[in-house]
């Protein structure tokens, strides 16, 4: 144990007290807090079994242990199986006056960092759409004639060669499908921002999806009922929550099972463009069992035209990144094989805004 524990318990960053067996031997609120486990949960556990470093640490930190030395890795994700991973830094560093005692301190990185990302992944998702949609309404023209071209040619045809021509006409039919999307894409209206219960939309999204696409899936709800409102346009969050569920139900096979999960998280503040801050506290998860995201897309999963699927258009997460952040919220995803969560964060609608229940 820390022997000065007024000044361990009012560290403001996480940090683990770990014993040379790998034990952690003490946590500090922070650290509680941060992996959403008890200070009992985590006394006496192996520190590698409740804190998920995504990067092979034993080595090194064994060394640092060794020869009493500090050691730092920075920008690497950190989680726990209580919650999902953040991009952190972490210190390990000996603990004066004992054999082979180590304080490990965990740095979140604050999320505007990762949020500016997103903004630039954002411009340049608009900027591929705008030159799409150019490509899209020009390609319909010509596509038209070939498909014109060769009903006409199947008129004086055998059946043999009616299949080629078919073959062209439903060919040219699908890509201008698929140019039909992208089209949508662009021209989607502005937000219409409304206070709206989140449990609300997450109902009908569930139910549309567990009589259509969902059906051979299992729908778990762990719900907050005492979430207040979010400001959003309620039918643009339906499209996102669909899109998240269909996608899911997808990855899932037969008997498989999707989680919905809402919580309240204060911590969560995020650097506007403009430098501003904003607290986006309304958590929604949407968890699957399938196999994961392929690990080549797992970070651009929200670029328009990235899929893991074979037939793809990989513009379903980059549609639901752009509705998300244009009511100022934040969408992040965690993927390992076996287990995928989406978590959308969103603001709290204004109290004076606020809809009472019964109201619409």
């Amino acid at each position: 144990m820390i022997n000065d524990q007024n000044l361990w318990n009012s560290l403001p960053v996480p940090a683990l007290l770990l014993g040379g067996d790998d034990t952690i031997l003490d946590s500090n609120p922070a650290a509680e807090s941060f992996l959403n486990l008890s200070s009992k949960a985590l006394t006496g556990a192996n520190v590698w079994e409740k804190v998920m470093i995504d990067a092979p640490m034993e080595e090194a930190f064994e060394r640092a242990r060794k020869y009493k030395t500090s050691l730092f890795v920075n920008d690497i994700d950190v989680g726990s199986g209580e919650r999902p991973p953040m991009q952190c830094n972490i210190q390990f560093s000996p603990l004066q006056g004992t054999e082979d005692q180590m304080v490990m301190m965990i740095s979140p990185r604050e999320i505007a960092s990762r949020m500016t990302i997103n903004t630039s992944s954002g411009k340049a998702a608009k900027s591929a759409i705008g030159m799409a949609e150019m490509l899209a309404h020009e390609i319909k023209n010509p596509l038209a004639g070939i498909t014109g071209a060769a009903q006409l040619l199947s008129m004086n045809l055998n059946s043999e060669d009616q299949e080629m021509t078919d073959l062209i006409v439903d060919e040219c039919r699908r890509i201008v499908k698929l140019l039909e999307q992208v089209e949508q894409f662009g021209n989607l209206r502005p937000p219409v921002a409304k206070p709206v219960n989140i449990h609300d939309i997450l109902d009908r999204a569930r139910q549309s999806a567990s009589i259509g696409f969902g059906a051979h899936m299992m729908f778990v709800e762990d719900y907050d009922p005492s979430l207040p409102q979010t400001m959003a346009d309620a039918d643009q969050l339906l499209q996102v929550f669909l899109n998240l569920l269909k996608n899911a139900s997808e990855a899932g096979s037969m008997g498989g099972t999707i989680r919905l999960r809402t919580f309240y998280d204060p911590s969560l503040r995020v650097r506007r463009p403009d430098g501003t801050h904003a607290r986006l506290p309304l958590q929604i998860e949407v968890i699957d069992d399938g196999p994961g995201l392929p690990p080549e897309i797992a970070a651009d999963v929200f670029e328009p035209f990235v899929s893991g699927r074979e037939n793809g258009t990989g513009l379903g997460l980059a549609l639901v990144s752009k509705l998300i952040a244009d009511v100022g919220g934040w969408i992040s995803v965690d993927s390992v094989p076996g287990r995928t969560l989406f978590r959308i964060s969103l603001p709290l609608a204004p109290k004076d805004l606020q809809l009472t229940d019964g109201e619409i």
